[in-house]
């Protein structure tokens, strides 16, 4: 492993100009490309105490073996060249682009004599015009079967055209008036043309001025009593505004923009954009990546766009670029309607003004890049990201039920963590309080990979310090064995066997009901660091339990701490074992979080009715039952009180009086993740 002090350059040889950087590994392989406003300002950020930099960011200054850079003039051209060598290079620790799913549009293949209009997928080709993307294929196809009674353009494949043209007769769409038919010459190429370019000009959002001139030709012909065609002027009216139905209005004042949305966790981002033409939304797609450096979301953003609306790699007409770009190196936004006037994302780039200059060139006119503050614009990029939010939990389901990965999560948990046999059993701890009140904890059960919730449980941890995160680790760890123990130890003893404690049975013998800690597992997890990791192993060492293996994940760099070692074990931030046990942790924070809730609920429930005469602990608990929240009893009738058994009218009017909350008095909100009052 290369020391990065022994490739550093001299002092005062990087330029303090703006560049663009490349680390290369000892194979000369570009493994890092990025862009600096200040070369020697970036360079000098790597180059300080490895075990200060992120990761991420250590894995790959300890694997590259030189750094190299480019003078540029400005930020501008530092942008360009680092997309045109992202795209050639394809760095490994470099942020990977990828569709969520392979998204169909639909294409006009102008580049041809007489164009054709067709259903594509896949990487974009020189010469042809994109709509969409579309989330199906079928609302193509429906959309292009309605304009096609407008818009006659060829849509059969080259040999169906060459074949119509040989036998002089054409295809069945030609027959029925959806296709004009230049096979035969019943249009020249010319006519052909302006047709494809009149459906390209409805499709980019000029649709008021096709409907107009129907509308006007409608008219002319009726007047003149030429009703047959009136009446197919009407009916072509209306497969007009069946296909703009088809297209979402969202805007009424003709905005042409991009709306992006990021939703991220600690190891992958799932980005969504809507594109949106003339007040309609025309096209949606999505992005998921890998997270291979420590990103804000602005800085995500910057990335994305600079990847999204360059150009194409297949422009430089077999260039280098062309021929060595990596499909999923970058994205392509461009051949959607190009550049639009606005691009809404929901965090500002660190370099905004040079990306805003960028695309202004790209467009060749003003472009915006801001982010919405109110009104249907932000609106419409809340719908953007609830899509973002669902298509990430997609993603994530998708991953966690492949059973390859997960296979391969166990095998690298196994690996790292030096483990004698897979973890195919994992249990995870998590303490929640409220300002060391309310102390809570929960553990978790997932096994081959998958969550049980069945085998959940939660804990109330009494008689320890609150603040105490450690001694209540430790005293939930040690009730949880506790049980194991006593449950193994009532074990019955087969006649003839040597182990005296042989495995207890699934079933209690006197209830019948499964035993709830009956299966110790392989790999215990907990929600922290080294405190934690060593308070959960006292635990276990003063109950005599040495079988089992213990981690901590801590959630700030994803660190994983075993018990005695001063330096963490580092997992790939894409490797399937990070994925799982972060998975595992963030399900016992939920089911924490969720338990500490309710009991918050509770305590305020009580709280409030203290002092209320007539109203004991056994009433309390019936109120709170009854009604389920504090908030349903506070907007409840005295008649509806007055219906909890054991409350009459006059105690029933000493809640409703208790609970009152004058218009003017501040009510507490809570933080929906740390339970903590909100200001």
């Amino acid at each position: 492993m290369p020391d990065p002090q022994s490739y550093r350059p001299a002092p005062g040889t990087i330029p303090d100009a703006p560049g663009v950087y490349r680390w290369r590994d000892e194979r000369r392989r570009v493994i890092y490309v990025g862009k600096a406003k200040s070369l020697r300002s970036r360079l000098n950020s790597y180059f300080q105490d490895v075990t200060a930099l992120h990761p991420r960011t250590r894995q790959m200054v300890t694997t590259a073996a030189s750094v190299e850079w480019t003078v540029v003039g400005t930020e501008v051209e530092a942008l360009q060249l680092e997309y045109t060598w992202i795209k050639e290079y394809d760095p490994r620790f470099n942020v990977k682009y990828r569709d969520d799913k392979s998204y169909p549009s639909l294409a006009v293949t102008l580049h041809e004599d007489v164009p054709r209009l067709q259903v594509m997928r896949g990487p974009k080709k020189k010469g042809v015009r994109y709509f969409g993307p579309y989330a199906h294929a079928w609302a193509i196809r429906e959309t292009l079967d309605l304009l096609l009674r407008v818009f006659p353009a060829r849509t059969c494949s080259k040999g169906v055209f060459v074949r119509a043209g040989q036998v002089g007769r054409p295809c069945l769409l030609g027959y029925i008036d959806k296709c004009s038919a230049p096979c035969v010459g019943n249009v020249t190429v010319e006519q052909h043309r302006e047709i494809v370019d009149d459906f390209c000009d409805f499709m980019a959002g000029q649709s008021g001025r096709f409907l107009k001139r129907l509308e006007r030709e409608m008219t002319e012909a009726a007047e003149q009593m030429e009703y047959e065609r009136a009446a197919r002027l009407r009916d072509d009216i209306g497969a007009l505004t069946r296909a703009m139905e088809k297209q979402t209005v969202v805007l009424a004042d003709g905005t042409d923009a991009d709306v992006i949305a990021v939703v991220e966790d600690q190891l992958e981002a799932a980005i969504q954009v809507f594109h949106v033409r003339g007040g309609r939304v025309r096209g949606q797609r999505g992005y998921v990546l890998d997270k291979v450096e420590d990103l804000t979301t602005g800085e995500l953003v910057g990335q994305f766009l600079a990847q999204a609306y360059g150009e194409p790699p297949d422009d430089d007409d077999g260039g280098p670029v062309a021929r060595r770009a990596t499909p999923g190196a970058g994205v392509t936004l461009r051949d959607t309607d190009d550049v639009p006037r606005e691009v809404l994302v929901p965090a500002l780039p660190p370099d905004a003004e040079a990306l805003t200059d960028w695309l202004r060139g790209l467009r060749g006119a003003q472009v915006s890049l801001r982010v919405p503050q109110r009104g249907d614009k932000r609106a419409l990029m809340e719908t953007v990201e609830q899509n973002a939010k669902q298509a990430f939990a997609l993603h994530k389901t998708k991953r966690a039920s492949d059973l390859t990965a997960r296979s391969l999560a166990l095998a690298e948990i196994q690996e790292a963590l030096e483990l004698p046999e897979a973890p195919l059993r994992i249990e995870c701890f998590d303490v929640s309080n409220l300002q060391g009140t309310s102390v809570v904890a929960s553990m978790v059960v997932f096994e081959d990979g998958l969550a049980r919730k069945s085998e959940y449980r939660r804990f109330a941890v009494r008689g320890v310090d609150g603040q105490d995160d450690t001694a209540s680790m430790r005293e939930v760890v040690r009730r949880r064995f506790s049980r194991y123990l006593e449950e193994a130890t009532e074990a019955p003893v087969e006649p003839g066997e040597d182990d005296p404690f042989s495995p207890a049975p699934l079933t209690d013998p006197e209830t019948g009901r499964p035993r709830r800690f009956a299966y110790p597992p392989q790999l215990v997890v907990v929600d922290g660091g080294p405190p934690q990791v060593a308070a959960a192993k006292q635990a276990l060492d003063a109950l005599g339990i040495d079988d089992v293996a213990l981690c901590g994940l801590a959630k700030r760099l994803e660190e994983v701490w075993l018990p005695g070692q001063d330096e963490p074990v580092i997992l790939s931030r894409t490797s399937e074992a990070l994925y799982l046990l972060q998975r595992v942790r963030d399900e016992a924070h939920r089911f924490a979080i969720a338990y500490h809730r309710s009991k918050r609920s509770k305590t305020m429930v009580e709280s409030a009715l203290d002092g209320v005469a007539g109203l004991g602990e056994t009433r309390r608990k019936a109120l709170l039952r009854h009604f389920g929240s504090l908030k349903r009893l506070r907007a409840a009738t005295v008649e509806e009180v007055m219906e909890v058994p054991g409350v009459g009218r006059r105690t029933a009017e000493s809640v409703v009086a208790a609970l009152a909350v004058p218009d003017d008095a501040a009510v507490p909100a809570f933080d929906p993740v740390t339970g903590e009052v909100v200001a």
